[in-house]
């Protein structure tokens, strides 16, 4: 039994429900007759995968859905082999090569380079009863923010050799992170979140569907607690469905464990600034992240829960503090340490505060 986020997920361009120009400017530049290489960007949850499936579906055809999970393995230079997982069809193929860490590099010229040695000269798709030939396969890359700069670098060259045998279409949260040698190679696509109005409109049709009687209410509780995130929204409506059914207007909105872990965390790291308790935090961030909970994740989830308790006469500093370990997140290999040094430096700011308060009223 498919969940809700994926029964209804839209798969032509005609039937998305939200950002309709940018579906049908999407639907013309298809049928211009080539494609270039695509940077698509925007929050978690707007709807990039979507669109991306559904333009790929208007180029080949419905050959693109029938996807097949494959290992791939790669050689680096030390004669180390490294495994990842793709995701493709027979037009397609997608991979995030930073889930290998520091040999995301590797990946990325390999792969590109068996593609272009064994694709056909035309891949042919059919659809509506005719036969469109391309002479290209699409590489989808994700979560390219998070590719080192050597990757980074290596993507730019490669995406210049084999401009005639592939196209690359590459996702990303935000462009801040990806090299300006990689934008300015890109057709840049932004895919904003959709707005709450959006979002319960959405949720109306899927309760429709379903023959669900979703009040208003509980719609909207479901839209804000989702901030923007439409795959999280969708999972809420049928977290909702599956603990309580007749719905309530006053029913509360299940949140996903690790948000309440983080919520807890950050109430922890509030209530006391002592080395036990960063010991006892460290723990709690180890289990996030045994979880597979990605560390950008945890480091802006628990960000903004402390930020929520924190007054706004330090908030600035927090932020800056916040800004510097991400960054250095960003280009470590451990996370862990980078996760505990901001709680660290949350709390010897935090006590600082309260001293100085304190010194105030005496």
């Amino acid at each position: 039994m498919a969940l809700y986020v994926d029964k209804y997920r839209p798969k032509d361009l005609e039937k998305l429900d939200y950002h309709k120009k940018q579906a049908s400017w999407l639907k013309g530049l298809v049928n211009g007759g080539d494609l270039p290489h695509l940077l698509v960007y925007g929050p978690s949850g707007a709807g990039k995968k979507t669109r991306i499936m559904a333009t790929l579906k208007e180029l080949f055809g419905s050959g693109v859905e029938r996807l097949r999970i494959e290992q791939q393995v790669f050689t680096t230079q030390s004669k180390k082999k490294i495994e990842i997982r793709t995701l493709s069809s027979n037009y397609h193929i997608e991979v995030n090569p930073s889930d290998v860490g520091i040999q995301d590099r590797v990946v990325i010229q390999e792969l590109l380079k068996n593609i272009a040695q064994t694709q056909n000269v035309a891949v042919t798709a059919v659809q509506d009863d005719k036969e469109r030939k391309k002479a290209f396969k699409v590489v989808i890359l994700t979560e390219v923010d998070r590719l080192s700069r050597d990757a980074q670098h290596a993507l730019r060259r490669t995406m210049e050799k084999y401009m005639q045998s592939c196209r690359l279409i590459l996702v990303c949260n935000s462009t801040t992170k990806v090299i300006p040698a990689i934008r300015s190679r890109c057709l840049g696509i932004r895919v904003p979140a959709p707005s709450s109005s959006e979002i319960v409109g959405i949720l109306n049709y899927i309760a429709k569907k379903e023959s669900l009687n979703l009040p208003q209410e509980l719609a909207q509780k479901i839209a804000q607690s989702s901030t923007g995130n439409l795959r999280k929204a969708i999972l809420m409506l049928e977290a909702c469905r599956v603990k309580q059914y007749p719905f309530s207007a006053d029913q509360d909105v299940i949140l996903p464990d690790w948000e309440i872990y983080i919520r807890d965390t950050a109430n922890e790291i509030i209530k006391e600034q002592t080395p036990q308790k960063l010991f006892d935090v460290r723990q709690r961030l180890y289990e996030l992240l045994s979880h597979l909970v990605p560390p950008q994740l945890i480091f802006e989830e628990l960000l903004q829960r402390l930020l929520e308790k924190t007054d706004d006469s330090i908030k600035g500093r927090i932020i800056a503090e916040a800004a510097l370990y991400e960054h250095r997140m960003h280009l470590g290999s451990k996370p862990i340490f980078h996760l505990e040094g901001f709680v660290a430096k949350y709390m010897a700011v935090y006590c600082e505060y309260q001293e100085e308060a304190a010194a105030m009223f005496d």
